[in-house]
């Protein structure tokens, strides 16, 4: 998700769920530690509650990293084992780690010891020529021996030779049965499913046996799906357990729901706007809400070219969601 999951696509995505945990994108250690904090690491607090992702290979590092971060106001640190872009494998941290467990696990016992969040792993079941029935239980008996309290796991390899990031997505096969013994093993132990689910029926089928899922690119490309997100889960950090109730279709939703999504982002925009930013900044994450209902193809015109011309505003956001509406309107009376 680097380059997707930033502040302004996370206040978009929390106008269509309040109950999801939302991730940044990964946000290396030494950045945090070199860099702007404030432009790396604020956001807006109607965003909460948030998971910081961090990458990195120095346990100090990521322990003072993390401790800025909870400063911030994160909900969670989480340390990424699992990401195969080249960025990492040139700074040997991401899914590259998978192949140094003690280290993982070394990292998270620093971070624990350095804030009262909670500290998760996010990784792949394994890397290259490694065998995933062991490489992804060792990863995981030394980050739980290391106080971790999460382990979400993305059930496909990472070929981090022959294959691209983009190929990494999509090719290595899912083994979601692995995911499953490896928590009836770790009972105690919250484990969680990434990888290959495009829509809220796939994650609830596929979580069963365990305590929860995520979904990345699917929840962005097609963005109502997080519409359907607060009637089947509960918030991310009560007690309750597992989803109930059926997936709502947003093209179901009262269009006054859609409203409030408007109005929260174009007064979102406006001040972005009027701190020095580009509208496109933020309608940019917006382009995938209205997949599959009447006037979604003009909708995503409007935001993808109208919002990139010099002086556009958030008016765009007003005339996108107009012709969703009037076509809306239109298709009503066609019946």
């Amino acid at each position: 998700m680097i380059d997707w999951s930033d502040r302004h696509y996370r206040v978009f995505a929390r106008q269509l769920t309040k109950n999801a945990l939302l991730f940044t994108e990964m946000i290396v250690a030494d950045a945090i530690l070199r860099g702007n904090r404030d432009r790396l690491l604020g956001f807006d607090a109607v965003e909460r509650p948030v998971a910081l992702q961090l990458g990195g290979n120095d346990p100090q590092k990521l322990a003072e990293a993390a401790r800025i971060g909870e400063g911030f106001g994160y909900a969670e640190i989480n340390l990424n084992v699992g990401c195969p872009s080249d960025r990492v494998q040139s700074g040997t941290f991401g899914a590259c780690l998978m192949r140094e467990p003690q280290l993982v696990a070394d990292c998270v016992a620093a971070m624990k010891a350095a804030v009262a969040i909670p500290v998760t792993v996010k990784c792949r079941i394994g890397v290259d020529d490694q065998d995933p029935e062991v490489a992804l239980r060792d990863l995981v008996s030394r980050v739980s021996a290391a106080g971790t309290d999460a382990v979400w796991v993305h059930a496909r390899k990472a070929w981090l030779q022959g294959l691209s990031p983009k190929e990494n997505r999509d090719i290595p096969p899912l083994d979601y049965g692995l995911v499953r013994r490896l928590k009836a093993e770790n009972p105690a132990l919250f484990i969680g499913l990434n990888g290959g689910l495009h829509t809220l029926s796939d994650a609830v089928r596929e979580m069963d046996g365990l305590d929860g899922v995520m979904l990345g690119r699917a929840a962005y490309q097609d963005s109502g799906i997080l519409t359907g997100v607060d009637a089947l889960f509960p918030h991310p950090l009560s007690p309750e357990g597992k989803p109930s109730g059926a997936a709502t279709d947003p093209r179901d939703l009262p269009f006054d729901r859609w409203e409030v999504v408007r109005d929260a982002m174009i007064a979102y925009a406006a001040d972005v706007v009027a701190r020095g930013g580009r509208v496109a900044h933020v309608t940019r994450h917006m382009i995938g809400l209205f997949q599959g209902f009447p006037g979604a193809r003009r909708y995503r015109q409007i935001l993808s070219s109208d919002a990139t011309k010099p002086g556009a505003g958030p008016e765009v956001i007003e005339a996108a969601f107009a012709a969703v509406l009037a076509a809306r309107a239109e298709a009503a009376a066609a019946e």
